[in-house]
């Protein structure tokens, strides 16, 4: 059974993660489609506290929760304690055991990015989502704002004439010392989880032929990841991104598209809060064009696209696989080998 007989979508998450408390658990509670009914961890007290918060059933151990069967899988409320999705907001380093673990569980899959370390490993788990007609979601929150798509309209709509370049930044203050995101073992680093927001960005909205013409990748002192990097992407049509990104710097997230007319800036670009009013500005003929939106939450816009994706069991995006190719690209310039 897809969902409860009431099309409800019953969430079982795997990990107390930050993100997962203060963003994705209070989203998937306020969304009327889904229904928290599990909470996994290691230890046994977090289960506890977070399930209770949430009304869920507490499990100790993430294998425990996909080895679950519900008391009453037909319950008519579509909660009891039924399992059909899984939210996987563990440490980048464990996303693709655990998403191959619950798709062979017969989950669903809403995962963190990156969903997998390396494009063979994004592609294989695509493929088994497809072939069991399972959802596999990765959690890139900001693709879903309609700011991204209303830019898009303005580029082909000639606002700035001929699109020539872009620029992309996400930078972050540094993280407290003992921050997962320091451990190599955990997958740890700058690129994957600061820089994977503006080169999806250039995905985007360059499209999915972007070539990796250089990068640089550097760890902060004392370091055993990269806290620091920069890229330099180009369009089979000759569009060129330069992109920067890393963890150890004042704060940044914007992006600017650059046309034989004119200029695109978009701030706040990639974690803008629900209640701000988004604004894109456009600077052509001497003059400035502020465009301003309605306010718009992406974190319940994603668990939104999540559920749609589990009532239809629609086939992965690819742009799974293509930001996974992007990252490893990226890697191997840094590293000296070529894109």
């Amino acid at each position: 059974m897809t969902t409860g007989s009431s099309g409800i979508v019953r969430i079982g998450v795997l990990g107390c993660a930050d993100i997962a408390l203060r963003r994705m658990l209070p989203a998937f509670a306020a969304h009327p489609g889904t229904v928290v009914t599990a909470v996994a961890s290691r230890d046994v007290a977090k289960a506890r506290r977070t399930a209770e918060r949430f009304g869920a059933r507490p499990f100790t151990g993430y294998a425990e929760l996909l080895a679950h069967e519900p008391t009453d899988p037909t319950d008519p409320a579509g909660s009891g304690d039924a399992i059909d999705a899984v939210y996987i907001p563990l440490p980048a380093a464990l996303h693709a055991g655990w998403t191959e673990a619950a798709l062979a569980a017969g989950k669903h899959v809403l995962v963190e990015k990156p969903a997998a370390p390396d494009a063979a490993t994004a592609a294989r788990l695509c493929d088994l989502a497809r072939t069991a007609g399972l959802a596999l979601v990765e959690n890139v929150m900001f693709v879903h704002h309609p700011r991204h798509t209303a830019v898009r309209k303005l580029v082909a709509d000639g606002a700035i004439g001929e699109l020539r370049s872009m620029q992309a930044a996400f930078t972050i203050p540094a993280p407290a010392d003992g921050d997962i995101r320091y451990a190599p073992d955990l997958g740890g680093g700058a690129l994957a989880d600061i820089g994977l927001y503006p080169l999806r960005a250039a995905l985007h909205l360059l499209g999915g032929g972007l070539e990796t013409v250089g990068a640089h990748l550097a760890a902060g002192p004392g370091r055993r990841v990269e806290t620091t990097g920069a890229a330099l992407l180009r369009t089979p049509d000759d569009v060129v991104a330069q992109v920067e990104f890393g963890m150890a710097h004042a704060y940044r997230s914007e992006y600017r598209l650059r046309g034989s007319d004119g200029e695109i800036h978009v701030d706040r670009a990639f974690t803008p809060p629900a209640d701000q009013v988004p604004e894109i500005t456009v600077h052509r003929g001497g003059g400035v064009e502020r465009i301003r939106l309605d306010p718009f939450d992406q974190v319940a816009a994603a668990v939104d696209a999540f559920v749609t994706a589990v009532r239809e069991r629609a086939a992965p995006d690819p742009a799974v696989v293509r930001q996974a190719a992007l990252l490893d690209a990226v890697r191997r310039s840094a590293a000296g080998r070529g894109a």
